[in-house]
C-alpha cells in the first residue's frame, strides 16, 4: 500500500515538473525562437519613413519690395484689425452720444494704419473676457452686472444701457455717473479704472496694458465716416 502511494506522489511530482517545462518552453520558443541567443527578444528600432512633402497650397503673400530699402513691407491686407484693446474701447466711448445706439458702428484707425469699424457687441466681448487685465483676473461683468444690488458702485458693464446709464444709481433712478468722460476717454472714470491701478478696489489691482493688442473688427474701404480719437 505505501509503494503505491509514493507512486502517485512521484507520478503527480513527475507531471508537473514535465507540465512546467514545457510550459516555460513554450513560451521562450513563441518569444525567441529555437536559438538561445533570443535575436527576436531585442527591443527594435523604431525607423520613421521620409515623409512625403505635402504640396503648398496657401497663396503667395503680396509683399512690397523697396529697392533701396531690401526690407519687406508691412502687410496691411488683413481680415481684422489689430489695437489696443484699451484704445479699441476708448474708440467707442469717445463717438457715443445721448443719440448713440447699440447697433451704430464706430471707427478706429489701427496699429497698421487701416482705417476699420467694430460694433458694441464687440466691445462687451471684451467686458465679458476674463483675464483681459492679467492672469486670473475676473472679467469686468463678472461683478458690475445688471444686478444693481449687489453690483460695485451700481454699475452695469453687462449691456449698452447699462453703460450708457452710468454708475452710482439705485435701480429705479434714470440716470446715474456719466463713466464714459463724454467723450474725452482718458479723461472717463471707466478709462481711469481700466488703465490705472487702484490697489484698494477689489480687481482693479492691475490694469488693462496699453501693449495689449487684440484682432478685432474689420478693415473699412474708403474715408472714416466720423471723426476718432
Amino acid at each position: 500500500m505505501n509503494d503505491d502511494v509514493r507512486k502517485y506522489i512521484f507520478g503527480a511530482i513527475t507531471v508537473f515538473l514535465v507540465g512546467v517545462t514545457a510550459w516555460i518552453s513554450i513560451i521562450y520558443v513563441s518569444a525567441c525562437g529555437v536559438t538561445l541567443a533570443c535575436n527576436r527578444g531585442k527591443p527594435s528600432v523604431d525607423r520613421t519613413p521620409i515623409p512625403t512633402l505635402i504640396p503648398a497650397t496657401l497663396p503667395v503673400s503680396d509683399v512690397s519690395w523697396d529697392v533701396e530699402n531690401p526690407e519687406p513691407a508691412p502687410l496691411t491686407n488683413s481680415d481684422t484689425c489689430r489695437v489696443p484693446a484699451v484704445n479699441f474701447i476708448g474708440a467707442w466711448a469717445a463717438l457715443q452720444t445721448p443719440k448713440s445706439t447699440e447697433a451704430d458702428p464706430f471707427y478706429f484707425v489701427d496699429e497698421d494704419g487701416q482705417n476699420c469699424e467694430a460694433a458694441f457687441s464687440d466691445v462687451l466681448a471684451l467686458l465679458n473676457q476674463p483675464d483681459l487685465r492679467g492672469a486670473d483676473s475676473l472679467a469686468c461683468t463678472s461683478c458690475h452686472s445688471g444686478d444693481l444690488t449687489v453690483a460695485p458702485a451700481q454699475l452695469d458693464l453687462s449691456s449698452f444701457t447699462g453703460i450708457m446709464t452710468g454708475s452710482r444709481r439705485e435701480a429705479k433712478k434714470p440716470k446715474g455717473t456719466d463713466i464714459l468722460g463724454d467723450g474725452e476717454w482718458k479723461e472717463s472714470l471707466l478709462y481711469d479704472h481700466l488703465a490705472v491701478a487702484k490697489p484698494n478696489v477689489p480687481g482693479h489691482e492691475q490694469t488693462l496694458s496699453a501693449d495689449y493688442l487684440i484682432s478685432v473688427g474689420r478693415p473699412f474701404a474708403g474715408p472714416l465716416p466720423t471723426a476718432t480719437p
